[in-house]
């Protein structure tokens, strides 16, 4: 049900108009209203942002096949519990989402659902095989604009110039998501090669592993051309190999993690196997250059990979421990405290990353901004200063956060989807 709502001298933050202003922003059947509609309710939002609802380039939602993991319920209501309106479903579940079909039982799942849009991304190959291309000019005819073989690169240069090449062939810009790592260097790595790995007697996944292929792919891109998507930057010479290709006109735009934000390998000290990453997380070096590459726009979003799993899989030996971390309900308050307090990202810089940033390579035009009367009402209130510690249980069905225990500041008051509440006063409604 669609609300009539005011939220009285809100912060605006819109990094579509650049507008960042204290007013009354009212909504009325579903969308963004010029004049506050009659019998609205009056919600007091002094001290509070509103922004809009955020977009994730990078879900994993688990179904269909693993829906002892997550389900696109659950999924998208941790979503909407943290300021998502949009995610971008990848397509790694079981059996893939290399057809229509699959595209189609995912967007009923979701509309059933009512937490958040979900915008399915297709299998470049056949089964995630890496040996044929799916069948691409199918799903796109289903609305389907983003391509990725996640959790694993399209294996040959020539598979990948064949996909971008097929790509730009659609009346429609299509993107391609690559994982950006080389499988023959990382066998049996369970976290970044360096001093640290060798410390703690664990097995590395060097960095040379990401570079190889991100070098590799920015020049089919630049020799093809097509547009290419960079998952999960987590290397220093990632950011600058990016860096370079754009300043050649090379129509590459790259994501980066909270996590990956955050954390560094001397993390795993304890072994924790929360904080096991694919990729993992590398040095503080790294580190630094992935923030220095989001603020100056190398790296054009933030993404969560969020990965949920079950209990008893995290719950073992950190060798036998699958990689990943849930990120939904974390990344606006990880960003935060740890970036936008700091004083290392600007806050609008930090929206446009979480919000216009993503809808635009996503292609979709209802979310993201900007905010203004007539548009989709799909919006998220925050508390910048409210502070909660990050603790089971989650909107997520699963609890393996990375940040488990941490203190963090900003906190989701309200989140709108097309100007009903899918969370009021803190709390999904769905």
């Amino acid at each position: 049900m669609t609300e009539r709502v005011v939220f009285e001298q809100v912060r605006v933050i819109d990094p579509v108009t650049g507008t960042d202003e204290v007013r009354d922003v009212a909504v009325a059947d579903g969308v963004l209203a010029a004049e506050t509609p009659s019998g609205a309710e009056r919600i007091d939002a002094r001290s509070l942002v509103l922004t809009a609802g955020l977009v994730d380039l990078h879900t994993h939602l688990r179904e269909p096949g693993d829906e002892h993991k997550e389900t696109v319920a659950s999924g998208t209501r941790a979503a909407a519990a943290g300021g998502y309106t949009a995610v971008a479903a990848m397509a790694n579940t079981d059996p893939p989402t290399d057809n229509a079909a699959i595209v189609q039982a995912v967007r009923d799942l979701a509309a059933a659902a009512g937490s958040c849009d979900v915008f399915p991304i297709g299998a470049i190959t056949r089964g995630l095989d890496g040996e044929a291309l799916a069948e691409m000019g199918e799903m796109v005819d289903a609305g389907v604009r983003i391509f990725s073989d996640d959790g694993r690169s399209v294996p040959t240069a020539r598979l990948l110039r064949n996909a971008l090449q097929y790509a730009k062939a659609f009346p429609v810009e299509v993107v391609l998501a690559e994982h950006a790592e080389d499988a023959s260097l990382v066998e049996g790595g369970q976290m970044h090669e360096g001093a640290r790995s060798a410390s703690l007697g664990l097995a590395g996944r060097p960095a040379e592993a990401e570079e190889v292929i991100v070098a590799r792919d920015l020049a089919i891109t630049r020799s093809c051309g097509g547009r290419l998507h960079l998952c999960h930057l987590s290397s220093a010479r990632s950011v600058e190999l990016v860096r370079r290709a754009k300043a050649e006109g090379v129509r590459v735009t790259a994501e980066v993690t909270p996590h990956h934000l955050v954390g560094t390998d001397d993390d795993l000290v304890t072994y924790d196997t929360m904080k096991k990453m694919n990729p993992p997380l590398r040095t503080a070096e790294d580190r630094d250059a992935l923030r220095a590459g989001l603020a100056d726009g190398t790296i054009d979003v933030i993404a969560t990979d969020h990965a949920p799993h079950a209990v008893e899989d995290k719950d073992r030996e950190f060798d036998l421990a699958p990689p990943g971390t849930i990120g939904l309900e974390t990344a606006l308050a990880v960003v935060m405290t740890h970036l936008v307090e700091p004083g290392l990202l600007p806050l609008m810089r930090a929206i446009e990353a979480l919000t216009s940033g993503p809808a635009r390579i996503l292609g979709t035009a209802d979310h993201g901004g900007p905010l203004e009367p007539g548009r989709p009402a799909n919006l998220v209130v925050f508390d910048p200063a409210a502070e909660w510690t990050v603790e089971a249980p989650f909107a997520s069905k699963a609890r393996n956060s990375a940040f488990l225990g941490e203190r963090l500041r900003g906190r989701v008051r309200f989140t709108m989807l097309r100007g009903a509440f899918t969370v009021a006063d803190g709390k999904p409604t769905r």
